[in-house]
């Protein structure tokens, strides 16, 4: 019951992703909800009070539930932490990076700007990224695939959160260390670029663990509006047509790519 759990909870607050994961066969899916539905709760964390000590403390309880889960101590009573257990067990590293994840979303808790570009990649990096790799990973992906998960996954980050400035502006947040258009052109062709350097340098992706992969399914073609119109990350118009974005999902699934 906890995975249904999970899986409700991740279509309810991240529905983008519940698309791409309900792509994946359902014995993938089963692995994936745990990860993502944890992502969820971390991600919210920090916008649990207006009061930053309590946000923080929200914040250090999943980081000190995932420490000690890792260490093979469980709380019971948590739909997301009974999920996740099974996965901590049998797979290496996955609570350091979990609670990497966590510890990363700090940021959200304090507002600090970030004083430059590579600050904020460094951030979704260690997010997005992360994320990525975290979902790779209990889907046995070898260590050989670990960069380019990773650049994409943050790629993918950078995405979403261009899409996402808006909302982060109304909510007192600084997102971008220069809102310049030139800077956020910028942002978005070196994405861009590294996503085509990883695709061009690196091994296939086993098709086992492509699925990870679609939750950025719309990276490429979001990052490339950025590019092309900047002025459309403070629009909040980052955006592409249902039957656009659906389709693109299907396609990828239908092809087995990413």
């Amino acid at each position: 019951m906890s995975i249904d759990a999970c899986a409700a909870l991740v279509e309810d607050g991240d529905p983008d992703r519940f698309a791409a994961t309900m792509a994946a066969p359902p014995s993938v899916r089963q692995r994936l909800w745990p990860i993502y539905a944890y992502n969820l709760e971390v991600a919210r964390a920090p916008w649990a009070s207006s009061e930053p000590m309590i946000a923080e403390m929200r914040l250090q309880w999943w980081i000190d539930t995932v420490d000690a889960m890792g260490q093979g101590t469980q709380r019971p009573g948590h739909d997301v932490t009974t999920a996740l257990a099974p996965l901590v067990s049998a797979t290496d590293d996955l609570a350091a990076l979990l609670v990497h994840m966590a510890e990363a979303r700090r940021w959200e808790v304090w507002c600090d700007p970030f004083p430059d570009a590579a600050a904020l990649t460094a951030h979704l990096a260690d997010t997005a990224g992360t994320l990525m790799w975290a979902a790779a990973k209990v889907l046995n992906t070898p260590a050989s695939a670990e960069h380019t998960v990773r650049t994409f996954g943050t790629a993918a980050g950078l995405a979403s959160w261009l899409r996402a400035v808006p909302a982060l502006k109304a909510h007192g947040r600084h997102p971008l260390p220069d809102p310049s258009p030139d800077a956020i052109r910028m942002l978005a062709q070196t994405a861009l670029s590294e996503i085509a350097s990883v695709e061009a340098a690196q091994p296939a992706i086993p098709a086992h663990v492509v699925p990870a992969l679609w939750p950025g399914w719309q990276a490429r073609r979001v990052l490339a509006m950025a590019a092309d119109d900047p002025t459309r990350v403070d629009r909040g118009t980052l955006m592409t047509s249902e039957v656009v974005r659906r389709g693109g999902l299907l396609w990828k699934a239908l092809r087995g790519t990413w």
